[in-house]
């Protein structure tokens, strides 16, 4: 997830300025995997201590490095670098986190013979692949990464392609601090990620990003055995009951849909509003966005920004209303504004598809049961947002949503440690948490009972 703050006081349009490193050929990738396979075993064999060690000293150096980390995102994506430095930050503090809870995960101990010790033991699954995506790229990596080598993996890392600078630059950070080919970076396009995901010799593949991969890896995953986990994509709502502030319910619904350009993985995607305080509320929302427009971010790059157009011009063309943005703006760059819609409708594909961008599209509903009925339609299942004063609605709600994560009055937030299980389209497995570490590893059953003494003669 991305740190979230207020606007920034200004952005400025991004652009790569040193080249991309080349692409990991298929022989590279091959060797790769091989010698991350031979290190596995040596690698699972220290001391699990040990492992935390190397891990926070790479916790550490990333933390030295948050300025240079944030920086080449920033001329990567476009997100500005006090924004990137929080994530940044974030994942340092994720690899601290694993550093600690790695030599705490433990087995079972179980109630056999009294001749017998028996036990439960997990053990690392061997070579995990993590294909990591843009949008928040050193914080979503660290988390993959440290609960995979603090549990005996080795790893190989394939960043996206859109900011294969910002994971190269994280690998050269960390992977000093392990022993050779316990953690190795690979960058490339598309056809990288499916040459390691159909590899035989790698036993994870964790993957953030689009739900239509998600689907590729998944089937590639089928016929090598390996274990997936996904957190791919998400359409998100956000339900607006009749007892609540309007001012405060639009400041919540701007910054789930305008943070970070609405490129975050739990961006608000739709918004259900109660038909008595839904003029309010856009009046609300309309200012909220005409504000974060004043210092407008731009998307990761033009193709993104096209994607988002299409889902409003969309809309458009099916009798929604543009009340702020809604139009691409003249000059270099890759920006787009902050976009309100209203009288959308259930077909469009703004509201039935992830649009990964700054747009805020609104459904005026006649009462809560409809607006809860329709959060609760399509097929992804990530997270949900429901802002209300009514305890009842409150507990309908978390318990009808058929997400990963329910938010009640509280768009972003949460207690640390908690992990939670994509559905639908949106995923599988627990990708972050202490939960984690048990994806990363794979528990064996232990009986031992000790041999009769031999007869005397």
């Amino acid at each position: 997830m991305i740190p979230v703050s207020p606007p920034p006081t200004g952005y400025a349009d991004h652009m790569t300025t040193t080249t991309a490193p080349p692409t990991t050929s298929p022989e590279e990738i091959a060797d790769a995997v091989r010698s991350a396979r031979a290190a596995q075993l040596g690698w699972a064999s220290v001391p699990p201590a040990d492992r935390a060690g190397m891990l926070r000293a790479a916790a550490a150096a990333v933390r030295a490095h948050t300025d240079e980390l944030a920086t080449t995102l920033e001329s990567e994506t476009g997100r500005p670098a006090a924004s990137g430095r929080e994530g940044v930050l974030a994942g340092a503090s994720t690899l601290d986190q694993y550093a600690e809870l790695g030599p705490l995960h433990r087995g079972k101990s179980l109630q056999g013979s009294p001749e017998a010790t028996d036990f439960m033991i997990p053990e690392p699954r061997g070579v995990v692949v993590a294909l990591t995506p843009w949008n928040d790229p050193v914080a979503i990596a660290c988390g993959l990464l440290g609960a995979a080598v603090v549990t005996g993996n080795t790893v190989l890392h394939k960043p996206s392609e859109r900011c294969p600078r910002t994971g190269e630059l994280l690998g050269q950070i960390m992977s000093p601090h392990f022993p050779d080919a316990v953690l190795a970076t690979v960058t490339g396009g598309g056809d990288i990620g499916a040459l390691l995901a159909s590899s035989p010799e790698v036993d994870v593949i964790a993957h953030v990003g689009s739900s239509e991969t998600g689907q590729r890896i998944a089937a590639a995953a089928a016929r090598t055995g390996a274990k997936v986990l996904l957190e791919n994509g998400g359409n998100d709502p956000l339900l607006i009951d009749a007892d609540v502030d309007p001012e405060w319910a639009a400041e919540q619904a701007a910054l789930g849909a305008f943070a970070n350009a609405g490129q975050i993985c739990t961006s608000v995607e739709r918004i259900y509003v109660h038909t008595a305080v839904a003029p309010r509320f856009l009046e609300a929302l309309c200012a909220r966005a005409a504000a974060w427009n004043e210092h407008p971010q731009p998307l990761v790059d033009a193709r993104q920004r096209a994607h988002v157009h299409d889902h409003v011009a969309d809309a458009v063309d099916h009798g929604a209303r543009v009340l702020v943005g809604g139009h691409i703006p003249d000059g270099p760059g890759a920006t787009y504004p902050a976009t309100v819609l209203t009288d959308c409708l259930p077909q469009m594909r703004v509201l039935r598809e992830e649009t990964f961008g700054p747009v805020a599209p609104v459904r005026v509903v006649p009462d809560f049961d409809t607006g809860l009925d329709e959060a609760a339609t399509g097929e992804y299942g990530l997270a949900a947002t429901v802002l209300t004063g009514s305890m009842d609605h409150a507990q309908r709600a978390w318990r009808t949503l058929p997400v990963a994560t329910v938010k009640i009055n509280a768009v972003f937030g949460g207690a640390p440690g908690g992990a939670a299980q994509p559905r639908g389209r949106s995923g599988n497995g627990f990708g972050y948490g202490p939960e984690l570490l048990d994806e990363m590893t794979t528990v064996k059953v232990v009986h031992v009972r000790s041999a009769p003494c031999p007869s005397s003669h």
